[in-house]
């Protein structure tokens, strides 16, 4: 098999946030991927030969441009948002619907792809804890897991180093990288299977699809490990 025929084609969502555009950044980079579709409601301002945007408002519903989603490899999934200030229905809106309302359409078109979530540590897989945003994820989880797709897997990173020059949209917790990564870089040196930095999270994403990986709920160890 020649490299031009192994190269593969990959579905970005959320690449405007800290974790999706981290993945973005490295697909970019890799020699593996040859076309990079990022799926966004605004337009991300960058300009490379392997990337092409899709412009699409309404994520609870994607049989408009059904047609653009074909012959992909692998869908990085990183769309997310805090919990902060929601209700159930609202945060299972953009964290559950979102997610399957794509899912469902790319496991039709693409049953050979890698689909990746990334979801969260303490991540509820029972569904029934306290927690409301563990138990939306872990019900996400679990569905995207039997919905039949060749390989899924589910990110659940700790704390994140963002690197590059990355920034979150979330403003709390860009206070905190802003005041506190300092604290983040000394949990590392203490703890270094705690923290994962977006650069690594890329790279897990583009091996998983490539290679595979024994787990299906992928930890910050796990992470880790598949990043090298």
């Amino acid at each position: 098999m020649t490299k031009t025929s192994a190269m593969k084609k990959v579905i970005i969502t959320g690449a405007t946030g800290m974790v999706g555009k981290g993945v973005l950044l490295e697909c970019l980079d890799h020699d593996s991927i040859s076309k990079v579709l990022v799926i966004g409601r605004n337009p991300l301002g960058i300009k490379h030969p392997k990337l092409k945007e899709l412009i699409h408002k309404d994520f609870t519903d994607f049989s408009d441009v059904r047609n653009q989603l074909s012959d992909y490899n692998a869908c990085f999934f990183c769309v997310g948002i805090s919990a902060a200030g929601l209700n159930e229905e609202q945060y299972k809106r953009i964290t559950y619907d979102f997610t399957m309302a794509l899912a469902k359409i790319l496991v039709e078109l693409n049953p050979q792809m890698t689909f990746n979530y990334v979801s969260g540590e303490g991540t509820d897989s029972s569904e029934k804890g306290k927690m409301m945003w563990a138990r939306v994820k872990g019900k996400t989880e679990n569905d995207l897991l039997n919905l039949g797709f060749k390989q899924a897997f589910m990110f659940r990173p700790g704390a994140i180093i963002p690197l590059r020059g990355i920034k979150s949209k979330t403003k709390s917790y860009q206070f905190m990288y802003d005041y506190f990564l300092w604290l983040v870089k000394i949990i590392k040196l203490i703890a270094p299977n705690s923290v994962v930095n977006t650069t690594q999270i890329g790279l897990a994403m583009i091996n998983s699809m490539l290679n595979g990986y024994p787990e299906k709920i992928l930890k910050t160890k796990d992470i880790l490990k598949l990043s090298k």
